[in-house]
């Protein structure tokens, strides 16, 4: 299955810097994006003061939350926020799953801030178990500041897990960081791809540390990243979610609709050049046949 721009595209929450929910899904379905990526809780970083929320501990949030989806058609793409740390145990995070799954929710994301990759792999484990028993899909996203750090440590974890309902996330940004070229993510089973992240940046670090480059991103075009390759490497039916936080310019005073609107105006574009090509491709292998 191909799907145009509009149904492959989606909002992450870091992109928003902030932004409540229910205001998140306006802005998305003003934009005519058709999904969004979520977490419970306000994240640190939120330049614009926003009133912090808690889809975690307020019901009526979540009320307000599920009939602007249902009013806006914009349905939710990933739900985030579920790190392995040392000393914290995955299981206590029941609920946030059962928040998940409320909302509609079709997968969650993981990744690991802890350094005992067994320990790791035991956490994503249990976490998958207990996504599943809620009807949902876990992704696991690597990166070169986390435990796990490359490609190859993400597919080993996942076939580690040997579970159909447990894939790979592709964030483009630390695709390119940890090493990885387009050869290297063609040569993946797509079967295992069940989400990316799209953004551009420098392709050396720029910040003093790495979290300061994934808060400062660039829309798809503005950077040095190959992503007209890495998005015509993707599986045609994954979902490409926008996480595009640009700190400096909030801080500077643009708006959130501003910047979003820059970040999907960008990823349509560089979409409609991949299928363009793919149509020519696919027009040539068609005059060229017998």
């Amino acid at each position: 299955m191909t799907l145009d721009a509009s149904d492959r595209l989606a909002i992450e929450h870091q992109t928003v810097l902030g932004l409540p929910p229910v205001e998140f899904v306006h802005l998305a379905a003003d934009l005519d994006v058709r999904s969004i990526a979520i977490a419970l809780i306000t994240g640190p970083d939120n330049p614009h003061g926003y009133e912090p929320f808690s889809l975690r501990d307020d019901p009526a949030l979540r009320r307000r939350m599920l009939r602007a989806v249902s009013q806006s058609g914009v349905s939710i793409s990933l739900g985030e926020g579920f790190t392995v740390r040392p000393e914290h145990d995955i299981r206590d995070r029941a609920a946030d799953l059962d928040v998940m799954a409320e909302l509609g929710a079709p997968r969650v994301n993981t990744v690991s801030m802890d350094p005992d990759l067994s320990r790791t792999l035991d956490e994503f484990a249990t976490l998958a178990e207990m996504a599943a028993a809620r009807g949902l899909q876990t992704t696991i996203e690597f990166a070169p500041s986390l435990t796990i750090h490359d490609l190859d440590a993400a597919l080993a974890a996942v076939h580690h897990l040997d579970r159909p309902d447990v894939g790979l996330l592709i964030d483009t940004m630390h695709l390119v960081r940890a090493g990885h070229t387009v050869d290297d993510l063609i040569a993946i089973d797509p079967e295992l791809i069940r989400y990316a992240q799209l953004s551009d940046h420098t392709t050396s670090q720029r910040g003093q540390t790495y979290r300061d480059d994934t808060m400062d991103r660039m829309p798809p075009g503005e950077g040095e990243l190959p992503l007209h390759e890495i998005v015509a490497a993707l599986p045609p039916a994954v979902t490409i979610g926008l996480e595009i936080p640009m700190r400096s310019r909030a801080e500077a005073g643009e708006s959130t609709e501003q910047r979003v609107r820059r970040c999907v105006e960008g990823a349509r574009r560089l979409l409609g050049e991949v299928a363009g090509d793919d149509r020519t491709t696919n027009d040539a292998r068609t005059r060229s046949e017998p």
